[in-house]
């Protein structure tokens, strides 16, 4: 018997031309864009927010000379535009491209599909969101915590981007400057944050077991992580600096957590590194890597039994070439091969 993996970018052509049902061998394994901590650990990670955003963790675009607008537009029109909704049997491609830049306008916000800018695509909305988008590991939902701590909790999910570049890109953002002004700044950032926190988990064979919480009256705290019976609560801040009113949502909701609150942390966009009354702070570059720190229960992933051994491999053969990216192994481990050409 040999081993075998079988890998393709886009799920609906591969799982279709699988006849066999597979039941007892392995298991599939969704492989995301690359992660903030992948990139940092290959020196491809920018040094400004801004670029980070922008590019986002698409491979093609940190290990190739590729420009990233143009290498979204050739995407959107080859896979979101044409495989996306092929599958999900839409023919009007112009209502279908309003329907994913609405998408992208929303993420990072309540999706709310009563209102009235979602059902102007009533037809495309519902089987676009659930079917094609989700699917294709484009965008992913985040629940409300289920806990009862309030009974006056909000019950609509919150809509995502996997991949800022591309969130990017649909919103027309093309520049570092554009992006540093650009009114869904604030949303973008969070969009990558919560993205992280669930490569970190995904990447591990872990259920991202990520939700947020919000009250009525508006008090919210972005991310409640699951860790076996604690909760750790995420309050995302786009501002390089950090000020006393961003830890009131963390201070709240501990309060109504009591024991079940553990290790609130927040994340800015800066790059400074405290603890403040008991929470723990932290810049955007280390939101991946948190969950070591947070997350007690957390397995240990491939990425980090042997990412570190493939990054000294790659300098010791390039004496300090820059590191090519390759993936080796659905399972989020990079295999840092130096450019030698």
């Amino acid at each position: 018997m040999g081993r075998f993996i079988l890998t393709g970018s886009q799920q609906f052509g591969l799982l279709s031309g699988i006849t066999q049902s597979l039941a007892a061998g392995r298991p599939f394994v969704g492989l995301l864009p690359f992660s903030l901590e992948e990139l940092a650990g290959a020196g491809r990670l920018a040094a400004d927010t801004d670029t980070a955003l922008l590019r986002g963790c698409y491979p093609p675009i940190h290990d190739r000379p590729l420009e990233p607008a143009a290498w979204f537009a050739a995407y959107v029109a080859s896979y979101v535009e044409r495989d996306v909704r092929q599958m999900l049997k839409i023919q009007d491609l112009e209502a279908f491209q309003r329907f994913v830049k609405i998408c992208a306008g929303r993420s990072g916000q309540l999706l709310n599909l009563s209102a009235s800018r979602w059902s102007a695509e009533s037809p495309t909305t519902r089987p676009g969101l659930g079917l094609g988008l989700e699917a294709s590991y484009l965008v992913f939902l985040l629940r409300p915590h289920h806990a009862n701590f309030n009974k006056r909790l909000v019950k609509t999910p919150k809509l995502y981007f996997y991949d800022t570049g591309l969130l990017s890109w649909l919103l027309g953002i093309r520049t570092p400057e554009q992006m540093e002004t650009h009114p869904l700044r604030g949303s973008i950032f969070e969009t990558m944050v919560v993205s992280e926190l669930a490569k970190a988990r995904v990447h591990r064979g872990v259920r991202p077991a990520l939700h947020f919480w919000r009250d009525s009256n508006g008090n919210e705290v972005d991310v409640i992580a699951e860790d076996g019976d604690a909760l750790i609560p995420i309050e995302i801040k786009s501002g390089k600096t950090v000020t006393s009113e961003a830890f009131a949502s963390l201070e709240r909701w501990r309060a109504l957590a009591g024991k079940a609150c553990r290790k609130p942390t927040l994340v800015h966009g800066g790059t400074d590194r405290y603890r403040r009354n008991g929470m723990e702070v932290m810049g955007w570059r280390e939101s991946a890597g948190c969950w070591r720190d947070l997350c007690e229960r957390l397995p240990e992933s491939r990425i980090d039994r042997r990412a570190a051994a493939a990054r000294e491999r790659g300098r010791a053969a390039g004496r300090g070439a820059p590191a090519r990216l390759t993936r080796l192994e659905p399972v989020g481990l990079v295999y840092l091969r130096p450019v030698t050409g």
